[in-house]
Order: C-alpha cells, then sequence, then structure tokens
C-alpha cells in the first residue's frame, strides 16, 4: 500500500475523528429529547430523571481515563471502532428494553462505548496538529459533535412528532453506530493512522504515574474549570425541556428547545475556539463564561417565545467554552502522553455529567425548578476568576519555552 501524504493524512484523520464525534454525540444527546417521554412513562422525579442521564454518564466516565491508557498499549484505532459498536449496542439494547431497569442496562452499555472516543479522537487530532492550527483543528472537532446532536435530536425530535415510536427510532440508531464503527476500522487502517505507538513501549519509556503534566496547578485549576463548566452544561440540556414545560409549552416543542440549544453549540464550539486562538484561552473564557451566566437568567426570565429564540445564542456560549477548555490541555500535558491528559480531562466532563444533572435535580425537587436554573447561572460564573489563575501557569511555560528556544 502506497504511503499517504503527511497532509492528506491530517486531513482525513480529522474527518474521520469528526465523524465519530458526530455519531456519538450523536446517541448521547438523544437522551435528552428522550427524557421528558422516559419521566412521563415511569413517572420519575427530576431527580430520577437527574440519575437517569447519570447512568450512561458513570458508564462512561468510569471507562475514559482507562480508554486513554489503553490506547498506549492497543492504539486509538481499534478502541474507536469498538466505542461506536459498544454504543449501537447499548442503544439496540434499550431498544429492547420492556421496563426501566433494562433502559438503564442498555444507557450503560452505551454510555461504556461512549467513553472510547473523546480523549482518543482529541489525541490524534492534537498530536496531527500543532500551534494556532491545533486550536482550530479542536475547535472543528468540537463543533462536529455538535453537528452530530442537531442531527440526531432534530431527526428524534421529527420522528417522535410523526408518532413513530421511540424504541424503532433507538434500534435504528444503534444500526447506524455498528456500522459507523465497522467503516471506521477499515478508514483509518487505510490511512494508517491510530496503531499502537511502540516508543512508549520501549524499555527506557516512562510509565505508570509519568502523566507527562507539565504544570500541576495550572492543570488542576483547569480539571476544576472544566468540572464546573460541564456539569452546567449537561444540566441545562437535562432541564431546558423541562422549563420550556414549566412555561406552558407542548412536549414535542419542548424537546425541540434542546436541538435549538445544540445548534447553537455547532457555531459556539466552532467559534470559541477561533476566539482562543485570536485573544488567547484566559481573555475567551472569562467572556464566555459570564455571557453563558447571562444567558441562562434571560432564558429563564424570558416569556416562551423570546426563550425559545435565545436558545441558540446560549448555545454558543455554553457549549463553546469546551473548545477553550480542552484546547487548553495541549498547553498543560506532554505530546507524548496526550492521550493519558486528554482522558483525564474527558473523565472529569463524564464525573460533571453525572454530579450536574443529579446535583440540580435534586435542587429543583426542593425549591423549585427556577431555583435551579438561578443556580446554573452562579456556577458557570465561577470558572471567570478561576481562569485568571490560569493565566499565571501558561504565562510560565511560555516563558519556559522561549527560555529553551
Amino acid at each position: 500500500m502506497s504511503e499517504v501524504n503527511p497532509g492528506v493524512r491530517r486531513k482525513l484523520t480529522l474527518v474521520a475523528c469528526c465523524a465519530t464525534h458526530g455519531v456519538q454525540d450523536g446517541l448521547t444527546a438523544s437522551i435528552y429529547i428522550l427524557l421528558p417521554i422516559l419521566a412521563q412513562a415511569f413517572g420519575l422525579s427530576f431527580a430520577q430523571v437527574g440519575m437517569v442521564r447519570a447512568a450512561h454518564s458513570g458508564a462512561m466516565g468510569l471507562l475514559e481515563l482507562p480508554s486513554g491508557m489503553l490506547s498506549e498499549r492497543f492504539g486509538q484505532r481499534r478502541l474507536l471502532a469498538f466505542g461506536l459498536l459498544c454504543a449501537g449496542t447499548g442503544y439496540l439494547t434499550a431498544s429492547m428494553a420492556n421496563g426501566f431497569a433494562g433502559l438503564v442496562l442498555g444507557l450503560c452499555i452505551a454510555g461504556c462505548g461512549a467513553a472510547f472516543q473523546h480523549a482518543l479522537s482529541s489525541s490524534l487530532v492534537s498530536e496531527g496538529f500543532s500551534g494556532p492550527a491545533r486550536r482550530t483543528a479542536l475547535g472543528v472537532y468540537n463543533s462536529s459533535g455538535d453537528t452530530g446532536k442537531l442531527l440526531f435530536t432534530g431527526l428524534l425530535t421529527t420522528l417522535l412528532g410523526a408518532a413513530v415510536a421511540w424504541p424503532h427510532v433507538a434500534a435504528g440508531y444503534g444500526s447506524l453506530a455498528v456500522a459507523a464503527g465497522i467503516g471506521l476500522l477499515f478508514v483509518l487502517r487505510a490511512i494508517r493512522v491510530g496503531a499502537r505507538d511502540p516508543s512508549l513501549h520501549r524499555p527506557h519509556a516512562p510509565r505508570g504515574a509519568d502523566w507527562g503534566i507539565r504544570h500541576r496547578y495550572g492543570f488542576a485549576t483547569l480539571a476544576v474549570i472544566v468540572l464546573l463548566d460541564l456539569a452546567v452544561q449537561d444540566a441545562f440540556l437535562v432541564f431546558i425541556a423541562f422549563l420550556m414545560l414549566h412555561k406552558q409549552v407542548p412536549v414535542p416543542l419542548a424537546g425541540f428547545a434542546v436541538v435549538l440549544t445544540l445548534a447553537g453549540g455547532i457555531a459556539g464550539k466552532f467559534g470559541c475556539g477561533l476566539l482562543a486562538a485570536r485573544l488567547g484561552p484566559v481573555r475567551a473564557l472569562v467572556a464566555v463564561e459570564l455571557a453563558s451566566a447571562a444567558a441562562i437568567l434571560a432564558v429563564l426570565t424570558a416569556p416562551a417565545m423570546v426563550a425559545f429564540c435565545l436558545l441558540p445564542l446560549a448555545g454558543v456560549v455554553l457549549q463553546g467554552s469546551s473548545s477553550i477548555t480542552y484546547g487548553t490541555v495541549g498547553d498543560l500535558v506532554e505530546e507524548r502522553r496526550q492521550s493519558r491528559g486528554f482522558a483525564l480531562v474527558y473523565t472529569l466532563s463524564s464525573v460533571a455529567s453525572i454530579v450536574g444533572p443529579v446535583t440540580f435535580g435534586l435542587v429543583s425537587d426542593g425549591f423549585g425548578l427556577e431555583t435551579a436554573m438561578i443556580a446554573m447561572a452562579l456556577v458557570v460564573a465561577l470558572p471567570a476568576p478561576l481562569s485568571l489563575l490560569l493565566r499565571g501557569a501558561l504565562r510560565q511555560l511560555r516563558s519556559e519555552e522561549m527560555r529553551a528556544a
């Protein structure tokens, strides 16, 4: 087989990772649309709704970190394909469930599959690009996930509105993921990307506790920012449909609120990646997090139709912030340990996806949904001052790089 041009390989790798991201995130986001239907079918409280979402997030969180470490032994290619196959199997299992336990089992399997995606794909993209091009490429990669979310949730909303039973849609989505997993394996093999890196297994190579973190204080600060940011992102997506129902919006239209938010996220994740490349990650993050807090309060207080118009703008800032935070991982972790660094950050994201919906669900049960939305606005503003602490770490690393050059 002839060698693929490095430039072409980078582009094809980005396309393959974006396609994987779109399918996996599309499957994950479809859960948000199903939650109001499941809540009515099973008589769930707000806290229980958060726990249903946490079943998927919990399974994903357990395997997110091991996925990055396993990729050093088996390569990203096989694990990316395995993740799609596993996620598809989970949806197929959920489509055949005849009770709550079967549904949770299917979501757990799908969550296990979703774990073998973010860290591995982000690592492949980060390894293929450097400098400002890396932030732009990761912004494209992140926005592809929201494209998948928009397509999958939009189609699901349309099919449910046409009286198609959700198990039939779930079965179709599961079959699509299985087919995508098989196709991905052949594509990455053809361009010779994602195989195991033998350099990580030489006798002198660092092992075990070596995470390649260049600045521990800076990385810890980034981890806290990611945890707070993603907790609110996920909780907002879980409960926005319920907020619309509270505003007397019909059920099918309430589900469309998630679609509108995710539509804004597509532009946000791409645009915020470019914004961070132009302004720097700290200034961009401060602006985006404060805008997120304002957007949540605006959606909460606005009349139903005005709130619908605001949702895409809310999605831009709420979802876009992750392009800034994830793009900063490459600055704080050595290139040889990118998989581990991204796996650690995405594990925190999964933890946030568990803690956020459950915590704000409990607040909703105890104090009302409006109070929970106000709490989300307060929490999402906390990364703004924390990002100022991150600035010192990034400046120190840049100074060391200049001295070394």
